[in-house]
């Protein structure tokens, strides 16, 4: 299996000038922990995470150094902190320096990747574009799902997209979840907002050509988190 066999493809992204409190809104009510940040041609630029946002002084967590360690740090890197801690858009906030894959990375490059810097997901490339993310959900995702088949055939990856079609045609919100196919059959994972969403997605892999199982894992999201969508 590789990288474009498990990964979420409709990516939420952001804008440099996305200010920080749009920015957390997206998490709480996407229900990721990081966004990639792209720019007017769709370049990805840098990724605000949930770990860039802790230390704010909006929530009273701001650090605050002992005098001695100011006065040991350089500059730059004082300079640095600050803007991390006050800046009030994605430009200030942002990791740049972002580790990517691409989609034809094996699901073990990406393990190692992950594991070796120590990052909770990896953005996919293509042309400097993103295409897609691979999580440490969706991993075990591909692990479920790849059983005893050694890779997806191509049959699988146009049965992906035949899905993803028809999935759109269903008008439920692809970003929450996730599609796996393997030896033709269907694994769905993530979350709907309401029970006809999930018999319609349902529906959707039983009646796409090709398609020769449907293992169902979606759930439906609870009604606090589903009026903070609305209320978008």
């Amino acid at each position: 299996m590789l990288a474009r066999d498990v990964m979420t493809r409709d990516v939420v992204t952001v804008g440099p000038e996305t200010s920080v409190r749009d920015i957390a809104r997206q998490l709480v009510t996407s229900r990721i922990s990081a966004v990639p940040v792209v720019d007017d041609g769709g370049q990805l630029v840098g990724l605000v995470s949930e770990g860039d946002l802790m230390r704010r002084p909006e929530t009273g967590a701001e650090r605050h150094p002992s005098w001695w360690l100011r006065l040991l740090a350089e500059p730059e890197t004082s300079a640095r902190d600050y803007v991390k801690s006050h800046g009030l858009s994605a430009r200030d906030v942002m990791t740049r320096d972002v580790v990517t894959i691409a989609e034809d990375a094996s699901l073990e490059d990406v393990a190692t990747l992950l594991e070796g810097h120590r990052i909770k997901r990896v953005p996919v490339i293509r042309d400097g574009k993103i295409v897609g993310i691979v999580s440490r959900a969706n991993l075990l995702h591909g692990l479920v799902a790849r059983g005893p088949v050694k890779a997806p055939s191509l049959d699988d990856r146009a049965l992906r997209d035949a899905l993803d079609k028809a999935v759109a045609e269903t008008g439920i919100r692809k970003e929450f979840i996730n599609i796996v196919v393997n030896d033709g059959v269907v694994r769905l994972w993530g979350a709907v907002e309401t029970n006809a969403e999930k018999q319609a997605l349902r529906v959707a892999a039983e009646g796409t050509p090709g398609v020769t199982g449907v293992e169902d894992h979606v759930g439906v999201l609870p009604q606090m988190v589903r009026a903070v969508i609305w209320a978008e």
